[in-house]
Order: structure tokens, then C-alpha cells, then sequence
């Protein structure tokens, strides 16, 4: 049965008009394509779907309510989460400006909506099997009969190998698809076989483009907790967006970005080549309220931070507010959230106000 967009042709074309409109070079051989669907409409199956009413009455609260959602950790010195605390435990400030709560939960049980992006490029080659296993693991210790899941691979360009599902084995199913492909073409000479050097240099991986598509196609229009998990290396050679443009998406879909660094650095060495991907993924996480957690090659420690990320998703705190600047502009707002007992919060840096139109 074929995805609900095609996997490479409709992703990358998305990414081309996204490139056209922040005036990054891109030439596409496929013909313009229409505005992309909404990920409610891209044909998920019968249970997977949320209820009528349910979209319904959300999007009549989008509508008429100005509200502002945050979901956020709050931990002490020592990075362990602090449980039972209240909203007179908080301030938040918007642009430099105190807003007044309106509601305030400690949810952990909300619906969650879960990207697990995962990285197949040669570099990934040592890990990718380790990734796949524990990855697996952890959905199936993490998701619920009311969550939504779905997994994008990403080397030289961005696949959809599985959409939005409630089950855990078919998500499973398409990580353990997930095969390397390093974009490199051996060379074949007559007589002889596929030599160590390739015929051209690789375009490289779409780290940047899959986080994007990620955001931008699929947690766009879904509400409540949302949350990317990407598995690589950081490092992004041939994205045709750049980091803003992939923090930006993120931010205006309300999505936490994690960052699992999974790298051999038995492969850098022997290429002869510079690792450096963690600070761009830093970025990433700090702005999108998630962060970057370094496992190398190493199962435990892959394993240890998959269940730090299921303890910091069920320990969120919810706070809502309607924001003393009214205009819809589509402008981004700066966010400040403090704990008065001074500890450490894990929160989104800013977010985008609606339009009026939209």
C-alpha cells in the first residue's frame, strides 16, 4: 500500500518550495507540487485516527482562544526531575514581559505525538543496528493506546518509511527496515571490482531537510505534546535548508527536539575526517525546549538516555497563558520561564504568534 506521500519525491519537493521562499538555491526535476496536506488527512488508517469531535472542538479552541501552551522539565543541579511543584512556584515572561497564568497542570498523561528520525548515512554504519534495537525498545515502553508515532529515515535524502500509528510493531517493523545508504557510487572499471574510492564526492546528509519535513509535514497540525527523536551523528553535509529554517519549523509545530548522538569514532578516524556535529544539534535542542545526549557507540548508554527522555516526557508540567501582546503578526516571541526556588527549567526558547488569516 503506498505512504501517504511518496516518500522522497513529495518530501524533497516540499523542502525545494520551503528553499524558494527562504531564497536558498534548489533546482527539482518534478513539477510544482500543491500545498502539502495536513498530516490529519494523510491517509492514516481507521484506528489511528483521532475522533471527529475531538478535531472539532480543538480546532474551535484554536480558533477562539488566544492561548499560549508550553510544556516543560524542571530539574535541580544535578539534572534529577523535581515532581509536585505549582504555578505560584513559577513566573513566565514573554519579550521581557510578565504574563499572567491561566492554567497550569503537572500533565504526564496527555496524548503524545512522537517523530523518530534516524539516520542511515555511512557514518552510521557501526551503530545503526544497535539504534534500531534499542529504538524499538523504547517505543514500546514509551507509547500508549492513545499516542501517535512515526518514523523518517534520512542519509542523502528524507523517506517516510512508517506514518502516523498507534502500533508498536509496525513501528518497530520500520525501523529494522532502515538500511544505509551512503549516496557513494563505487566505481566499476572493466575487469576489475567496486575500488575504496568513489566515482564522486557524496551530496551528503539531510539532517537539516529531514527535521524541517519533520515539523513542517507532519506535527504541524496536531495538538498537544509533540516531540522529535533524532538518532545521528549531527553532522549535515547536504540539507538545501539550513539550521534556522529547521529550528523555525520545529518552534512554529510546538515540537520538542531531542538529539541522541550516535556516532563511531572508529569511522572519523579512519576517514581521516573532523567530528563536530554536537554544538549545531545543541542549538537545536536549546531553542525547541529538548536536549542533546551523547551515547557514542556505547548500548547502555543509548538505553540509559532513551529512558531519561521517557522520564522527562512523562514528567512534564503544562502551563498556559494569553499573551499581553494581541497582535497576530507571525512574529517570534521570546519566552522566559523561572522557578522561584531557583531550579533549572528545560523549556522552548520562543515561539511564533499565529496570523490572522491562518
Amino acid at each position: 500500500m503506498p505512504m501517504p506521500f511518496t516518500p522522497k519525491r513529495r518530501m524533497m519537493a516540499i523542502v525545494a518550495l520551503a528553499a524558494l521562499s527562504v531564497g536558498v538555491p534548489f533546482t527539482i526535476a518534478q513539477q510544482p507540487t500543491s500545498p502539502p496536506a495536513t498530516s490529519q488527512s494523510a491517509g492514516q488508517k481507521p484506528e489511528d485516527q483521532k475522533s471527529d469531535d475531538t478535531q472539532q472542538s480543538t480546532e474551535t479552541l484554536k480558533i477562539n482562544v488566544n492561548v499560549v501552551q508550553l510544556f516543560f522539565n524542571v530539574k535541580d543541579k544535578h539534572g534529577a526531575l523535581i515532581p509536585n511543584l505549582t504555578k505560584d512556584d513559577f513566573d513566565i515572561a514573554e519579550d521581557g514581559q510578565k504574563q499572567t497564568v491561566k492554567y497550569f497542570t503537572p500533565e504526564t498523561n496527555l496524548p503524545l505525538t512522537l517523530g523518530i528520525l534516524i539516520d542511515s548515512s555511512g557514518s552510521q554504519l557501526r551503530v545503526l543496528d544497535m539504534e534500531k534495537e534499542v529504538g524499538g525498545a523504547f517505543l514500546k515502553q514509551v507509547l500508549t493506546d492513545k499516542d501517535l508515532a512515526y518514523v523518517l529515515d534520512f542519509n542523502v535524502d528524507a523517506s517516510l518509511i512508517q506514518d502516523f500509528t498507534r502500533d508498536v510493531q509496525r513501528l518497530q517493523k520500520a525501523l529494522n527496515s532502515v538500511k544505509i545508504n551512503s549516496g557513494v557510487t563505487m566505481p566499476t572499471l572493466p575487469g576489475a571490482g567496486g575500488g575504496p574510492v568513489p566515482t564522486a564526492a557524496s551530496p551528503g546528509t539531510v539532517l537539516y531537510d529531514a527535521v524541517y519535513l519533520s515539523a513542517h509535514d507532519m506535527l504541524a497540525k496536531e495538538v498537544g505534546r509533540k516531540a522529535m527523536i533524532l538518532l545521528t551523528d549531527g553532522e549535515d553535509e547536504g540539507s538545501r535548508l539550513k539550521l534556522r529554517d529547521a529550528i523555525e519549523a520545529a518552534q512554529k509545530a510546538d515540537s520538542i527536539v531531542y538529539v541522541l548522538l550516535c556516532a563511531d569514532r572508529g569511522f572519523y578516524g579512519s576517514m581521516s575526517i573532523g567530528y563536530g556535529g554536537e554544538g549545531e544539534m545543541k542549538k537545536l535542542t536549546e531553542q525547541t525546549g529538548g536536549r542533546v545526549i551523547n551515547v557514542g557507540n556505547k548500548f547502555d548508554k543509548l538505553r540509559e538516555a532513551f529512558d531519561q527522555i521517557a522520564a522527562e516526557l512523562r514528567s512534564q508540567y503544562n502551563i498556559g497563558y494569553t499573551p499581553t501582546n494581541t497582535k497576530l503578526d507571525g512574529g517570534y516571541r521570546k519566552l522566559e520561564i523561572k522557578n522561584k526556588q531557583g531550579y533549572k527549567i528545560q523549556a522552548r526558547a520562543g515561539y511564533y504568534a499565529g496570523r490572522k488569516e491562518d
